[in-house]
C-alpha cells in the first residue's frame, strides 16, 4: 500500500510538471539515503540526467509562467508527462524493469503495470491542468498563467516530499501517538494513586 501511495504521489506530481518529481528523485537516489532507486532505475541519478533535467526543468518553469507559451507548453507536455509520470510511479514502486530482450516475456511478467498506471495518473492531472490554463487565461487576461503555474508548481514539489518522506511521516505520526498515550496512562494512573480511598 506505501508503495502505491509513493507512486500515486509521484505521478500526480509528474502530471503537473514532469521534471519536478524526476529531478527530485534523481537528487536524492544520488546524494541522501532518502531514496534507493531499484536496479533498472539507477539512471535517474545519472549526473548527465540530472544536468538535463534541471535544464528541461527550467525550460519548463519558465515557459510555463508566459500567457499563450503555457498553452503551447502544455500541449507539448501532454507526451512528456504521463511518460515521466509511468517512470517514476515506476521507480517509486520498486519495479525491476531489465533491458527488454523479449517483449512477450517481459508483458507477462507485470513489469509494465506501475508504468502504465503512473502514465494514466499523470496524463489525467495534465490534461486537467491543460484544459483549466486556457479558461483561467482569458478569463483574468493572462495574469493567472504565473499564479497557477507557481502553485502547481509548489504542488508538484510538496506532492513529492510527502509522497516519498510518507514513511517517515506515518512513523512519527505513530511516535507521536504512543507517545501521547503513555503520558495519558501515566496522568491517570497518578490521578488514581492521588484519590484517597472512601472511609
Amino acid at each position: 500500500m506505501e508503495q502505491l501511495l509513493t507512486g500515486l504521489g509521484l505521478s500526480s506530481a509528474a502530471g503537473l510538471n514532469a521534471y519536478i518529481p524526476m529531478l527530485m528523485l534523481g537528487l536524492l537516489a544520488r546524494f541522501t539515503d532518502v531514496v534507493n532507486l531499484p536496479q533498472g532505475w539507477s539512471w535517474m541519478e545519472n549526473g548527465w540526467v540530472l544536468a538535463i533535467l534541471a535544464v528541461l526543468l527550467i525550460v519548463e518553469v519558465v515557459a510555463d509562467k508566459v500567457p499563450a507559451l503555457d498553452s503551447i507548453n502544455d500541449t507539448v507536455q501532454t507526451f512528456v508527462r504521463p511518460a515521466a509520470g509511468g517512470i517514476v510511479f515506476g521507480s517509486g514502486t520498486a519495479a525491476q524493469t531489465a533491458a527488454v530482450a523479449d517483449p512477450g516475456e517481459w508483458a507477462q511478467s507485470g513489469q509494465w503495470v506501475p508504468v502504465v498506471i503512473g502514465v494514466v495518473i499523470a496524463l489525467v492531472v495534465s490534461l486537467t491542468k491543460s484544459a483549466v490554463r486556457p479558461a483561467a487565461n482569458v478569463a483574468t487576461a493572462g495574469v493567472a498563467a504565473p499564479v497557477l503555474s507557481t502553485l502547481e508548481d509548489v504542488t508538484s514539489v510538496g506532492l513529492v516530499l510527502v509522497a516519498l518522506l510518507l514513511p517517515v511521516l506515518v512513523l512519527v505520526f505513530l511516535a507521536v501517538i504512543a507517545w501521547g498515550a503513555w503520558k495519558l496512562l501515566r496522568r491517570i494512573r497518578s490521578r488514581k494513586r492521588a484519590v484517597p480511598d472512601g472511609p
